[in-house]
């Protein structure tokens, strides 16, 4: 073959290539465009974005607190811990549903913020779930005992790995959307609400190391029910606010000091509390706001050994839909 026949070979193979590419790609993009515009919804009260690609910017700020109380060799004692904030900004790329986004932590990149946190949450119209995991070592606080009195107790003396997974799903989803609050990948037009079933998981392990060790484990699993209402007030603005207590149906706990294996006791009712909110306002394609969630474990009684645990995130974002 020569030169000219080659060249007019290899651009044509380059041609089919392209051509072929580009059927593949516009393939895809109506397979995702059905799958995204699709569901069973009221279009009068929830509606999609009539864009394809979302960029959007979020600031997050998380913190989280340990609390303790109960009867130890006829003693009462009593702790708060709490750890530090965490601060992190993130940028994410969407497209017809499907994002992926990067974050950084200033502090951790200065070598101030040596803690880990990932975060991973899931909102669909029926069925979300979000879970946080968190392994902390620069917990502060104090620790008060009869007798004793209050001792200030520093940092770098415990260690504690959390995982925390709430589930939902929602009974009113043609009319009501939790992601129109949490993801903006719907639009609320009008105010709905929806009562919701909820599951909830919990599992700790901490440890104590100042002039005694602790042990601490725990699994619960909560099973209940809440209730979310968007309500729009006006065109563009949506206000969030939703609850979804937990009974803790199982419960496996076990602590030890030192050596001894300290006896606990399951004490009805325990509860695992999650509750959210936020504020979105919408201009044309832009798009910003506040969202924010709370986590409240109770778990034992002060009788004996009862442990709080709270767990609380805020985020601001701002969007641009194009």
């Amino acid at each position: 073959m020569n030169l000219r026949w080659f060249i007019i070979v290899f651009f044509a193979a380059l041609t089919f290539q392209e051509v072929s590419a580009q059927k593949l790609l516009e393939r895809v993009d109506s397979i995702l465009s059905r799958r995204y515009h699709r569901g069973n919804i009221d279009t009068d009260y929830v509606i999609r974005p009539k864009t394809k690609w979302t960029v959007r910017a979020r600031w997050n700020v998380s913190g989280s607190n340990i609390e303790s109380e109960g009867v130890y060799s006829s003693s009462h004692f009593q702790s708060k811990m709490k750890a530090h904030y965490k601060s992190t900004l993130s940028l994410g790329v969407g497209y017809l549903g499907f994002s992926v986004s990067l974050s950084l932590n200033p502090a951790k990149l200065l070598g101030k913020y040596h803690d880990t946190e990932l975060n991973f949450s899931s909102f669909g119209r029926r069925f979300g779930f979000d879970f946080v995991y968190q392994d902390a070592k620069n917990f502060t606080g104090w620790h008060e005992h009869d007798g004793i009195g209050r001792i200030d107790l520093p940092a770098d003396i415990m260690s504690v790995k959390t995982l925390n997974m709430n589930a939902y799903y929602a009974f009113n989803n043609r009319r009501f959307s939790y992601p129109a609050a949490f993801t903006q990948s719907y639009i609320q037009r009008r105010s709905a609400g929806s009562f919701l079933l909820a599951l909830s998981l919990q599992g700790q392990r901490a440890t104590i190391n100042y002039d005694h060790e602790l042990k601490l484990k725990m699994t619960n699993i909560g099973i209940g029910g809440g209730y979310a209402y968007n309500y729009v007030p006006s065109q563009g603005w949506l206000l969030h606010i939703s609850a979804l207590p937990t009974f803790i149906v199982y419960s496996k706990t076990s602590m030890t000091f030192d050596d001894e294996e300290v006896p606990l006791h399951y004490h009805f009712p325990e509860v695992i509390i999650t509750g959210r909110g936020a504020v979105v306002r919408q201009i044309k394609r832009s798009f910003f706001g506040l969202s924010m969630s709370f986590n409240f474990t109770n778990t034992g009684h002060k009788d004996n050994l009862a442990i709080h645990n709270i767990k609380w995130h805020v985020r601001t974002f701002y969007g641009l839909r194009f």
